[in-house]
C-alpha cells in the first residue's frame, strides 16, 4: 500500500518545510528512507532532509515497524506535500528495500535518487555536497573513507575490522575504485540505474552496497567520493550483525567469480 502526498496536519514539519517545485529547474530528486522501528527519528529527520533538500520527494519503506514507525510515516504522508510511503508486510531486508526504492525512483521518472540511513547515522547536512557532486558524475558516495571524512566517536574494534575489511575486498574483487563502498550514503543518476537489469541483484541484506556499485560500474557510471561524518544515531539500535557480513562476502566473492569470467554484462548486451 502507497500513500501519497497530502495536505493538512504536523504543522511543526509543515512550518519548516517547502514543497517540491517543478518551476524551479532543479532536478527531480527522490529521497529514501528505509525503516524498521525508527520512531524516534523519522519526523525530525525529515524536517531536516527538508532544510536542506527543500524541492526533494520523500519515499519511506517500512517494514511493518512494531513501535509504530509506519504510523508515523502515514501521519507525516497526510501532511507533507510529495511525501510517500510503502508499507511491506514484515521485515525483508534492507536489500530490498532499497531495490524497491530504485525500482519507485525509475518507474517516476527521477533524475536523482538519493539514500540514507534513517537513524541521523548520515547527517542531512551533507545532502548539498552530494548533489554538487552530481553535476560531473553518476554516483556520488558519502564517504567515511577520504580526507575530511570519518566515523564519531570511531567504530569500535569490531565494527572498525568488519568495515575496513570488506571494503577492502570489495575494491580487489569488484573492480571498485571508491574508498568507501559500503556505505549507503548515496546519490545516484536514475537514468543509469535504469539501465541496470535489477532482477540480477541478489542481495537482500546489506551487500546491497556493494552490489549495486559493482553494477554501476558494470553500466559505465562515473563516481566520486565527498567527505561525510558518520555519526551515532540518536534513537533505536543497529540492525547489523556477523551473519549480514558473512552473507556479503559470500556474494561479493560470487560477483567478483562473474567479472572475472566477463559475465557481468550491461542489460542490453546481456539480452
Amino acid at each position: 500500500m502507497i500513500h501519497d502526498d497530502g495536505k493538512n496536519g504536523l504543522s511543526l514539519l509543515s512550518s519548516s518545510i517547502s514543497p517540491s517545485d517543478a518551476e524551479s529547474g532543479a532536478p527531480r530528486l527522490l529521497v529514501s528512507l528505509a525503516t524498521y522501528n525508527e520512531s524516534g527519528n523519522l519526523a525530525a529527520l525529515v524536517q531536516e532532509i527538508r532544510r536542506f533538500a527543500p524541492h526533494s520527494a520523500i519515499l519511506v519503506i517500512d517494514d511493518n515497524s512494531p513501535d509504530g514507525t509506519g504510523r508515523i510515516a502515514d501521519e507525516l504522508a497526510a501532511s507533507l506535500p510529495d511525501f510517500h510511503v510503502i508499507h511491506r508486510a514484515g521485515k525483508l531486508g534492507l536489500g530490498t528495500a532499497m531495490l524497491a526504492a530504485v525500482e519507485y525512483a525509475v518507474a517516476h521518472n527521477y533524475d536523482y535518487f538519493l539514500n540514507l540511513d534513517a537513524d541521523f547515522s548520515h547527517p542531512p547536512r551533507f545532502i548539498p555536497a552530494l548533489l554538487a557532486g552530481m553535476v560531473d558524475h553518476d554516483v556520488m558516495i558519502g564517504s567515511r573513507y577520504i580526507p575530511g571524512g570519518g566515523v564519531e566517536g570511531e567504530f569500535n574494534l569490531k565494527r572498525k575490522i568488519m568495515s575496513t575489511g570488506i571494503n577492502l575486498y570489495a575494491r580487489c574483487l569488484l573492480g571498485l575504485k571508491t574508498k568507501d563502498n559500503s556505505g549507503s550514503y548515496r546519490c545516484y543518476r536514475v537514468s543509469k540505474l535504469r539501465e541496470i537489469d535489477l532482477g540480477r541483484i541478489r542481495s537482500r541484506g546489506y551487500s546491497f552496497q556493494e552490489e549495486i556499485l559493482f553494477w554501476c560500474r558494470v553500466v559505465g557510471c562515473t563516481m566520486g567520493e565527498t567527505p561525510i561524518l558518520f555519526e551515532n544515531r540518536r534513537s533505536g539500535y543497529s540492525k547489523i550483525n556477523t551473519g549480514e557480513a558473512v552473507t556479503a562476502l559470500k556474494i561479493i566473492f560470487e560477483l567478483g567469480v562473474m567479472r572475472l569470467f566477463g559475465r557481468a554484462r550491461p542489460k542490453a548486451a546481456a539480452s
